[in-house]
């Protein structure tokens, strides 16, 4: 190989070389910070670039995607003091490639950091009942805390998510025996209120059965007053129209003499009755004389007809 070809392979290797210094590709989602003689110059866009060799040089490359950041686990004390072990995942991503070169020297440490500090400033001011229930607050309080601290960085933290609250061994046995008390409470509770709920439906029961039952003896009576005051006032009109055929009856030809020979009947039956019934009997004076009798009835027969003639005038 001759001088010239050492030469001309010299020459292709060094130009090469400057072309791999100045001809820059940015990729999507990345930008590229160049310095030109140490100082800013400017941020390469996605695309194809070309530098000014010796002069030109890329400094930092960042990825202008949604970057996931694990926050390792630290101890933290609650308020009540208790010591819990806690981790979590930071998000964040780069709005300013210019001022996380520049504001920070290694942006993704210095936010774990300020989010271990934060999340054990939160985590002190809650109880460790609480802290499960808090998750969502705290999450919120140390995105707030956190894009605060970074803006001047050209951060954006978007959100944190707490992965993993561990109390101590002996803590989460004296937990889960409080938890077992509550619940054995509670079913104390419950059963005692469905025995008080028993109780008090028997008690309504009974009571509606007797209120039922008065109701119904209450009915039953009004029904059978009722019935007697109709059955009273059916033999009283019954009585009434006898009374009346009767009247009208000793009205026509004959029919007193009918009547008087009726009651001369009746007076010797039960005259006779009461003969037979009792051993002592009262004889009127006049009991040999059947006409006296057919006499006295007849008097007594006259008399009903005048009372009940007079009840019929009256309107």
């Amino acid at each position: 190989m001759t001088a010239i070809s050492i030469i001309a392979v010299l020459f292709l290797i060094a130009a090469l070389a400057i072309l791999s210094r100045i001809a820059v590709v940015v990729p999507q989602q990345t930008a590229v910070v160049v310095e030109r003689l140490g100082r800013f110059s400017g941020i390469l866009r996605p695309g194809f670039h070309v530098l000014v060799p010796f002069v030109d040089v890329v400094r930092y490359r960042f990825s202008l995607k949604e970057i996931a950041i694990d926050v390792a686990e630290q101890v933290c004390i609650t308020r009540d003091n208790v010591q819990v072990r806690v981790d979590g995942v930071v998000y964040l991503k780069v709005m300013d490639p210019e001022r996380a070169a520049y504001g920070v020297h290694d942006y993704t440490f210095a936010i774990v950091q300020l989010a271990q500090t934060t999340l054990r400033s939160e985590m002190g001011k809650i109880d460790l009942d609480r802290s499960f229930e808090e998750r969502a607050h705290i999450n919120t309080a140390l995105v707030q805390e956190l894009d605060k601290a970074s803006e001047p960085w050209g951060i954006k933290v978007l959100r944190y998510e707490l992965r993993n609250i561990a109390p101590p061994q002996d803590v989460l046995e004296a937990m889960e025996k409080q938890m077992r008390a509550e619940r054995e409470k509670r079913a104390t509770i419950l059963t005692s209120e469905g025995e008080r709920d028993a109780r008090i439906n028997a008690a309504e029961g009974l009571k509606q059965q007797a209120i039922k039952e008065s109701e119904g003896r209450r009915q039953q009576q009004v029904n059978e007053s009722e019935g007697a005051a109709q059955a009273i006032e059916s033999i009283a009109r019954s009585t009434a129209q006898g009374l009346r055929e009767v009247a009208q009856a000793a009205r026509i030809e004959g029919g007193k003499d009918a009547i008087s020979l009726r009651l001369a009947e009746a007076y010797i039956t039960q005259f006779g009755a009461i003969a037979k019934q009792s051993t002592t009997l009262v004889v009127p004076a006049n009991a040999a004389d059947p006409a006296s009798m057919l006499a006295t009835a007849g008097r007594i027969f006259a008399a009903a007809n005048t009372v009940t003639q007079g009840d019929a005038k009256v309107p």
